[in-house]
């Protein structure tokens, strides 16, 4: 068994539901030395769902730390501490689905938990509030135990998404940035970036993938034939996640690029849900289309791949690496291809010089990288595009194309 580590964690939201965040930090059990700090804003969402993601970032700082370590929780949710503890019932589908999600961070027998008052936990409780004043986020990791708790002077801005190291600190610390339009009016193109010579724009379009539901968790074949699922907690706190990394687009991230003033999204559940919370963040009306749908599995819809394997020899690979095989009362990813990329000509032809996010799914992401850089639909498995990730096409009024980013994660 490895050391022993305490993780404190909070969460609080500002009208319940309204906008949240959560703080948590892993101290030495022994020294009491704060190894590692979490905070983020989370959109808008209840107490409950802040405080457990508070938990999960703070248990997942302490596996990072120490995967063997005992860890004991100490939270002022009483909710929480007695429904992870197994003293009360949770009766509600989504506290069933946080606690499981907490749950599966380190085995059970590694941690256990206690309440104590508010008062007790105002370290977790200052990084939520941080959190939810700055809506950004933070991950602070301090490998030299000689920096004790003399971290508050060491902090850093990362603009870059990664993390500085600062007098024996890591420190990221996102924050929104300046309004200061002045700084943006005449962007001038970096270096890697596509060559025009004749001055024209092209359509910057954003493709955001939904947060993780449990289809997900479950390796099951989830497409476009049934309306739900919803997401987990951790999938709305990806959905957050991505919605702030696409605030930052024009901003202090591919800052050449056109800030965003549209948003379209797949009219499945999983995919409205991740797009409502770009809009909040963005203050920006979610339009439907339903050419952004996932792919149509037909008969696969929620099985895994060795049950779909069982029951049809051969698939699903062939499906995967042809491209074009359909399946069985479903469609390809060709046909996918076929529907985003008429999607994507009609958003071309509605204007140029701006960026519009396309919220959508995994093989629709693909589809849409694939048809913009002519790559065979046998191809396109081969793009990795995590939950809450976001990729970046631009596209031009004359065919020409640019893949700026593929499945860049949203998540620190």
């Amino acid at each position: 068994m490895g050391r022993s580590l305490i993780v404190e964690a909070d969460g609080g939201s500002r009208g319940n539901p309204g906008p949240a965040g959560y703080g948590a930090l892993v101290r030495d059990a022994t020294t009491g030395t704060v190894l590692a700090e979490r905070a983020r804003y989370l959109g808008v969402v209840s107490n409950n769902v802040a405080e457990y993601s508070g938990l999960v970032a703070g248990l997942e700082a302490a596996r990072g730390i120490d995967p063997d370590a005992r860890v004991l929780v100490r939270m002022d949710s009483k909710l929480v501490v007695e429904q992870m503890s197994g003293r009360w019932k949770i009766k509600h589908d989504d506290m069933r689905r946080l606690a499981a999600e907490a749950a599966l961070v380190l085995p059970p027998s590694q941690v256990s938990y206690e309440w104590v008052p508010r008062a007790d936990n105002s370290a977790a409780d200052k990084l939520a509030n941080e959190a939810m004043d700055t809506g950004g986020q933070i991950a602070r990791d301090y490998p030299d135990a000689t920096v004790g708790d003399a971290h508050d002077d060491q902090s850093s801005e990362d603009q870059g998404g990664r993390a500085e190291e600062t007098s024996g600190a890591v420190d990221s610390v996102d924050r929104p940035a300046t309004d200061d339009a002045a700084a943006f009016d005449t962007p001038s193109r970096p270096s890697g970036a596509r060559a025009r010579f004749d001055g024209a724009e092209p359509l910057t379009v954003v493709l955001v993938r939904h947060g993780q539901t449990p289809l997900t968790v479950a390796g099951a074949y989830s497409g476009s034939s049934v309306p739900g699922p919803s997401l987990t907690a951790r999938g709305r706190v990806q959905a957050a996640q991505a919605a702030d990394l696409v605030y930052r687009i024009g901003r202090d991230r591919w800052t050449d690029l056109p800030r965003p003033t549209a948003i379209v999204a797949s009219p499945m559940v999983r995919a409205q849900e991740t797009a409502r919370a770009v809009g909040r963040r963005l203050g920006l009306h979610v339009g439907s289309d339903d050419r952004f749908a996932e792919v149509h599995f037909g008969e696969w819809e929620g099985l895994t791949a060795p049950q779909i394997a069982e029951r049809w020899d051969g698939h699903p690979e062939r499906w995967l690496t042809s491209g074009t095989e359909v399946a069985p009362g479903g469609e390809s990813m060709a046909d996918v291809g076929d529907r985003v990329w008429a999607g994507l000509q009609d958003l071309l032809a509605r204007g140029t010089g701006r960026t519009v996010v396309v919220v959508g799914h995994a093989v629709q992401v693909r589809a849409a990288v694939g048809r913009a850089i002519e790559a065979p639909p046998s191809r396109w498995a081969g793009f990795r595009v995590p939950p809450g990730s976001v990729s970046i096409l631009r596209l031009w009024a004359d065919g020409a194309t640019e893949l700026t980013v593929v499945g860049c994660p949203s998540e620190p």
